[in-house]
């Protein structure tokens, strides 16, 4: 059976990535260091014949080498990292870490075997945040870098990593930036599962500053398609955004959750009303890709229409609220990143 081993396959698109893979008959390693945001319910699924948890931090080197060494894997994608920006303002130590050392240490444990003929395809899992402020129009892979918080700043250092190393060490290696994702399994401190559970437990649906923010936001499981695809054709040494070219201000985001909440006789509580919040620090007004380049030399487009794909990331909360009993509250309904 082909082994792929997933990095941070415990977060959320790790979740659904591992899942995806082990629908397509791979056996999936997946290495993660379970930190606060880890899903236990995948982290506890061992009886699947063709999966296997790993506890281990990809900072630790020697690890990463022997258990790569072990299995041989086809390929490695990279999805261990902390991703919360809130958080990165409060805390931005743990981001350099995971984000920039923990890449660092997996190249170097992919340079060192690759002088003794173990190369697996790296798919290394970036941001659409690594562009910074997108003004106007839509970015493409060429646009430059110009990260606004030190999450958004630590993946793009590891980006300039990933590719130096293709440069220098010729590394089979491909970049996925991709924009917001949602979808089952999301941690709540994320805006729309945070919104969706605020709505079941009848309390305010706070949004930054008016709500004028505006993102691109795909379905977890077309990310997990194009990152498939670039497993199978993505070029050594090229960068795919990985986006629906679809944009909604955050106001008008949360107005539609509640609208598809109504619509399935979802009770909207007294308390359940829009609270208009103090801004982020250094808060990127507008993300947006263009994705030209691998709908036309992958094939690959997203397919999950957004309503429908909102309804059932709902559907999915309302069915699984055994996924709530083992995160504490205070790690997704208290106030992060003020910068006090």
């Amino acid at each position: 059976m082909k082994k792929i081993i997933v990095t941070g396959g415990s977060g959320f698109i790790g979740t659904n990535l591992v899942n995806f893979l082990i629908k397509k008959k791979y056996y999936v390693i997946n290495l993660d260091k379970l930190t606060y945001s880890s899903n236990r319910q995948n982290t506890g699924n061992k009886s699947k014949k063709n999966y296997k948890l790993i506890k281990v931090d990809i900072n630790n080197k020697k690890k990463l080498i022997n258990i790569i060494k072990k299995n041989k894997p086809r390929a490695i994608f990279n999805l261990a990292a902390e991703t919360h920006v809130d958080r990165s303002i409060d805390g931005p130590k743990n981001f350099i870490l995971t984000n920039i050392n923990g890449t660092f240490n997996l190249l170097e444990s992919l340079r060192f075997l690759s002088k003794k003929g173990i190369s697996p395809k790296l798919i290394h899992v970036s941001t659409d945040e690594v562009y910074g402020d997108i003004k106007k129009g839509r970015v493409n892979e060429n646009f430059k870098y110009e990260p606004s918080s030190p999450y958004s700043a630590s993946k793009a250092g590891a980006d300039h990593l990933v590719k130096s190393y293709i440069r220098t060490y010729n590394l089979n290696a491909v970049i996925s930036n991709c924009c917001n994702n949602y979808g089952p399994y999301q941690f709540p401190e994320k805006l729309i599962p945070k919104m969706i559970i605020n709505i079941f437990q009848n309390r305010e649906l706070p949004i930054y500053a008016k709500g004028q923010n505006s993102r691109e936001w795909i379905h977890v499981d077309d990310h997990c398609e194009a990152l498939f695809r670039l497993y199978l054709k993505g070029k050594t040494g090229e960068s795919y955004n990985v986006g629906t070219n679809k944009n909604l201000k955050n106001l008008d985001l949360v107005m539609k959750i509640l609208k598809i909440c109504k619509s399935m006789n979802i009770n909207i509580g007294k308390k359940t009303k829009i609270k208009f919040v103090k801004d982020r620090p250094g808060h990127d007004f507008r993300y947006a890709l263009n994705n030209n380049k691998i709908k036309t030399r992958l094939k690959w487009k997203s397919k999950i229409n957004f309503d429908k794909g909102l309804q059932q990331t709902i559907k999915w909360y309302l069915n699984n609220k055994d996924f709530l009993k083992n995160i504490s509250k205070k790690n997704y309904q208290n106030r992060l990143g003020l910068n006090k």
